[in-house]
């Protein structure tokens, strides 16, 4: 779930349907070498793909997740369970926008408990989302560790969070808007600041 300020509608262009207005700053091989690195990454720190998890965050969190444990099993042999997190009940803005849906939220048949999670997500801003991830997982289990990856970083912390892994670390502007389009869920795959 994109991070963004919720006052602003996204821009809308001419190009395909669902292609935001500004400047591309991840192409979709852009992406794909992002997703490589961190998942790199991951293994490294985790020393393989020993008691990790994988839980994204809807709804683009979800679909990177998967693209992360594709490369993992391609490098490790090792199928990386990959869950879904929804956060929408631990949101501290659900008074100033309540029309928010609940999202589904699945965890691996071997639970969380002792385990390794990876947090999944497509943009970190202000770090609210990820506070009301780590909620939501309070109520699921107890991981041994959590880490965090994404996509974007655009910077502008509201809380002390960091993300662990990184595809692209993007100083924006708080009036600047954030788009990633990924292939599962959208007609086109980029992101776009603008």
């Amino acid at each position: 779930m994109s991070e963004q300020p919720p006052s602003s509608p996204a821009p809308q262009s001419d190009g395909p349907a669902d292609e935001p207005e500004g400047r591309v700053v991840l192409d979709d091989r852009d992406i794909a070498r992002a997703l490589t690195r961190i998942s790199h990454e991951i293994l490294e720190r985790n020393k393989g793909a020993a008691d990790l998890v994988l839980l994204g965050i809807p709804s683009r969190g979800v679909p990177l997740a998967k693209r992360v444990a594709e490369r993992i099993a391609a490098v490790e042999g090792v199928e990386v369970p990959v869950g879904s997190l929804d956060i929408t009940m631990y949101r501290d803005d659900l008074r100033k926008h309540p029309a928010r849906g609940p999202q589904h939220t699945e965890i691996p048949s071997g639970g969380i408990d002792g385990r390794t999670v990876v947090l999944v997500d497509d943009v970190l801003y202000s770090g609210r989302t990820v506070r009301a991830a780590l909620d939501a997982m309070n109520d699921i289990g107890r991981p041994d560790v959590v880490r965090l990856a994404v996509l974007v970083d655009r910077g502008h912390r509201d809380l002390p969070i960091r993300a662990d892994h990184v595809g692209k670390n993007l100083p924006s502007a708080r009036t600047e808007r954030v788009a990633v389009r990924l292939s599962e869920l959208d007609d086109v795959e980029g992101v776009w600041i603008s």
